[in-house]
């Protein structure tokens, strides 16, 4: 407590100097009271709320509280008034012993935020312990024989208190034998000795009792008294003596057992028996010492007896006497003080208090963990304790007051790269060798929502085949979220948009936990071939993250769509007229037909199905090209009627088929047939459509015999006219013939364009051209060869069927399982090719004969020289495979020439699949005009 004296003349000095106090208290951090001990319960201590400047009013919600490492009952806070009064009895002895210094630190705890304040309350000692002896009387055996001022040791008395209040002073009750003397020590202790002032005379008084009182310095004073009882021996004149009265000896503490402390020696004047000496402990000396320190009575050696701990003991006195060995034994007196020095023998003890556990991974700098105490039983550098932390980052340690420290927020944290951490708390003392403990503190890291989830990659390529079962899994997307529980729960589904005219859910759907991506109808190749879409995936956190993904669904195709004849259905019958003189290869007509599948699947490949008879047929039909034409010359033993079945084939797995029925009737040589090679014969019967054929044969011989006149006059006509310009080695001219799986195209340079591909417009994604060649010899084998078997169609080239010419190093087919094999070169640009090995000329555009290069697959020894076309290539990314006949020599070449086609759109087809019998024969019949006129 804070005392004052107004009616003092230095009161205003006194004023200032508690002013100076107050601001040095306000500047350390702490606040410092006083109490005096045995105060009672509800005594004022201090306004403690109102000196660390705290509200009355938020002392509850703040959880205002004090707590100290002593105990903590013995103060307590009214949190009404915020007054710091005395809850139990403070006893001070009991509280800090004999230390000169005696205080109760208060750690006084807030939050909201958390703050912690350090008190200091000093309690005060008082008078309240009289001295005390360690035995009620003490008795002396002393020789008649003993010259006056002789000294006699005595054992004084303890005061439990400290100051003045321990000063002692003592006197003995008046006699005529004995006085007291008291002195002081270089250890600041009395030592009581009783001086004899006149001969003793044993046969006068043989025994003396006195009192010795002893009486502190404290108000009121109290006193303690002891009995002296003193007997008088008859004997010895001369006791053995010490060099010294006194014996200092430093020793460190956990000396070993049976070290050697010191070894007195003591002398008698005596001759005899009277001369040798024993030493003892003195009667004075306490059993806690004896155990500790033991003497040999022959040697006078004082050894380490038990174990010495400076931290409990620091300081022991003995007291020893030499004795003779005479009948009337005589002793000498000595006192041996053993000064303890400290060791580094203790290890610093670390607490930690207020763990505020977990910590938010976006919490501030420098919140407060932890509440960290550190401690040393030893003394000096011995006791001075540094802390430290390990790892330091991302915490720290920060100094709050001596040896306590709070554990704080130095750096910002994420629980994804470290979701706890183990903190080591190393207490390090200043000692030589210093000694160290640690404590570990684990600091777990709350969640925050801060990551979306995130895919492997931005977008996913899916092949699906069509026809897939509804309801069939097609895929799994999959996101990763680096939080932890709620925040990493992840959740999918559809961005919503239209495909077309309809929505997007009602193709495919996916499921909101797994990602599992199904098809929820069957798709179909002709209608869709790319299916792109999002598929979103959002965390369960707050506020809720996501990412999307991309999916591109590519639709195979399946060999679902069997080849479909064009102008006729499945089964139908064709009939034509041939006449009998016709020669060997003479194209009689053409089968075509059509295949609404696409690549490998809408190749198609034409075959004769044997005659039932057996008889070897004068007809062939082409393998790719579906003309029917003849082996040999007919002669006069050929049946006059030939029923050929053409099976037209895909090269799917399994292949799908359609037939034929080509009805061929052989006529005379003087009869030139004139006929459609797409005549229909439906209800008709072969011997009425014969007859009827017949009356037109007449009128069209007339008129083939009149053209034909008019055709060589004017061919006469014009070779006369025509000038050479290379001579009979000139370039001739080539004529392209396409043929593929969607159906068969021509070019002549001689001849009006036009492509031979069925129904619909012209593809827009193939380019056919004419380039200049050399003249070289004809090439009577119009049979495609057999594609090498490795070439491989993949999928992303199907789906680029309609976008793109791809340019590959080589073009190598592979025919299906059992199908036929053939190698053929492959058209690329003479340009540069760019970095990404494509190149995608644009539609329409004329392209030069000396753009393109032609090469062949690697496994193949025949590659093209300088100048060099081969007579069939294939350009890749398509079925097309493009054949080239050359001309006679003499034909012009108009180099600037070129065609467009692809395959026609499905969705057109079907369209015009409902006018097709009725415009098909007007079609049929301008086609096979044109291909007469052709061959």
């Amino acid at each position: 407590m804070l005392y004052s004296q107004r009616g003092s003349p230095g009161f205003r000095l006194l004023l200032l100097s508690l002013l100076l106090l107050a601001v040095w208290e306000a500047g350390s951090g702490q606040l410092h009271y006083s109490v005096p001990e045995e105060a009672k319960h509800g005594a004022f201590v201090g306004r403690i709320a109102q000196d660390l400047g705290l509200e009355l009013a938020e002392l509850v919600p703040r959880l205002f509280r004090v707590a100290s490492k002593e105990r903590g009952d013995l103060l307590e806070v009214n949190l009404q008034n915020g007054i710091l009064f005395v809850n139990s009895r403070i006893d001070r002895e009991e509280l800090c012993g004999r230390s000169a210094e005696c205080g109760i630190h208060l750690e006084v705890i807030v939050d909201r935020p958390l703050q912690v304040f350090h008190v200091e309350v000093k309690v005060k000692d008082i008078n309240d312990n009289p001295p005390r002896f360690s035995r009620q009387e003490q008795r002396f055996l002393i020789l008649e024989s003993r010259m006056p001022d002789s000294r006699f040791p005595v054992e004084g008395a303890s005061d439990l208190d400290i100051g003045e209040n321990a000063e002692l002073k003592y006197k003995i009750n008046p006699n005529e034998y004995f006085d007291l003397d008291v002195k002081r020590n270089e250890e600041e202790t009395n030592v009581l000795e009783l001086i004899l002032k006149k001969p003793l005379d044993r046969e006068e008084v043989q025994e003396h009792s006195l009192v010795l009182t002893a009486t502190d310095g404290g108000k009121p004073e109290l006193t303690g008294t002891v009995q002296l009882l003193i007997n008088i021996l008859d004997a010895n004149d001369n006791p053995p003596e010490f060099d010294k009265s006194i014996y200092n000896v430093r020793l460190l503490e956990n000396t070993p057992r049976e070290t050697l402390v010191i070894k007195l020696n003591a002398s008698d004047a005596d001759e005899g028996i009277n001369k040798e000496i024993v030493y003892f402990f003195s009667n004075v000396v306490l059993d806690d010492v004896k155990s500790k320190f033991m003497i040999n009575s022959n040697s006078g050696e004082i050894k380490v007896k038990g174990e010495l701990d400076y931290e409990n003991r620091n300081l022991y006195e003995i007291n020893v006497d030499a004795v003779d060995r005479s009948a009337f034994p005589l002793t000498g007196h000595c006192k041996v003080i053993v000064k303890l020095l400290d060791v580094n023998d203790n290890t610093p003890e670390i607490a930690v208090t207020s763990l505020f556990l977990p910590i938010k991974e976006d919490a501030a700098m420098d919140t407060v963990i932890a509440l960290i105490s550190v401690s040393d039983r030893d003394s000096g550098a011995n006791g001075q304790v540094t802390c430290s932390l390990k790892p330091h980052v991302p915490f720290k340690l920060v100094s709050t007051f001596k040896n306590y420290y709070s554990l704080v927020l130095d750096s910002t944290l994420d629980r994804e790269n470290i979701s706890d951490y183990k903190l080591v708390v190393t207490a390090q003392d200043g000692g030589s060798p210093s000694l160290w403990a640690s404590a570990t503190v684990s600091v777990e890291v709350a969640d925050v929502n801060d990551n979306a989830p995130v895919f492997a990659q931005p977008e996913y390529t899916v092949f699906v085949k069509e026809n897939n079962p509804p309801g069939s899994h097609i895929f799994t997307v999959c996101a990763r979220d680096a939080d932890a529980q709620e925040n990493a729960l992840v959740s999918y589904s559809l961005v919503e948009r239209r495909v077309g005219e309809r929505l997007l859910s009602s193709y495919v759907s996916v499921h909101a936990e797994s990602g599992k991506v199904f098809a929820l109808q069957p798709l179909d190749h002709e209608e869709l071939e790319l299916l792109q879409f999002q598929v979103s995936a959002r965390d369960s956190g707050v506020p809720t993250l996501g990412s999307n993904v991309t999916l591109q669904v590519f639709v195979l195709d399946e060999n679902d769509n069997a080849p479909a004849l064009l102008g006729l259905s499945t089964g139908g019958v064709v009939s034509v007229l041939v006449s009998q003189s016709v020669g060997a290869s003479h194209v009689v007509t053409k089968v075509r037909a059509v295949d609404a599948d696409s690549g490998y699947n809408a190749w198609l490949s034409y075959e004769l199905q044997p005659a039932a008879s057996g008889l070897r047929s004068p007809f062939r039909v082409g393998l790719y090209t579906g003309e029917i034409s003849t082996t040999r010359v007919l002669n006069e033993a050929d049946p006059p009627r030939h029923r050929l079945l053409v099976v037209v084939k895909d090269h799917g797995e399994p292949a799908l088929t359609a037939t034929a029925t080509v009805q061929v009737s052989v006529v005379e040589s003087s009869q030139e047939p004139k006929t459609s090679s797409r005549a229909f014969v439906s209800a008709v019967g072969p011997e009425e459509t014969l007859v009827n054929v017949n009356v037109y044969l007449i009128i069209a011989i007339c008129a083939v015999s009149s053209l034909l006149v008019l055709t060589l006059l004017l061919y006469s006509a014009l070779c006369c006219s025509a000038v050479p310009t290379e001579g009979s080695c000139g370039p001739g001219k080539p004529t392209l013939v396409c043929s593929s799986a969607v159906g068969s195209w021509s070019y002549s340079q001689q001849r009006r364009h036009r492509v031979c591909s069925g129904e619909g417009p012209p593809k827009t994604d193939l380019m056919a051209f004419s380039p200049s060649l050399p003249q070289g010899p004809t090439s009577t084998d119009n049979n495609p060869r057999q594609p090498n078997p490795d070439w491989r169609y993949s999928a992303s080239l199907r789906a680029g069927m309609h976008s793109s010419v791809h340019l590959e190093e080589a073009g190598i087919l592979r025919a299906g399982p059992g199908g036929p094999d053939q190698q053929w070169p492959t058209v690329s640009s003479a340009t540069p090719e760019p970095e990404a090995g494509e190149v995608s000329p644009p539609v329409g555009a004329g392209v030069n004969s000396n753009s393109w290069t032609f090469k062949y697959g690697p496994g193949n020894p025949k590659q093209p020289g300088p100048g060099e076309l081969p007579d069939k290539f294939i350009i890749p990314g398509s079925p097309a495979i493009i054949s080239i006949r050359q001309e006679p020599t003499n034909s012009q070449i108009d180099k600037s020439d070129f065609i467009t086609f692809g395959k026609k759109e499905e969705s057109k087809k079907k369209k015009k699949k409902k006018k097709g019998n009725k415009t098909q024969e007007k079609k049929e019949k301008g086609n096979s005009t044109t291909d007469n006129s052709d061959q």
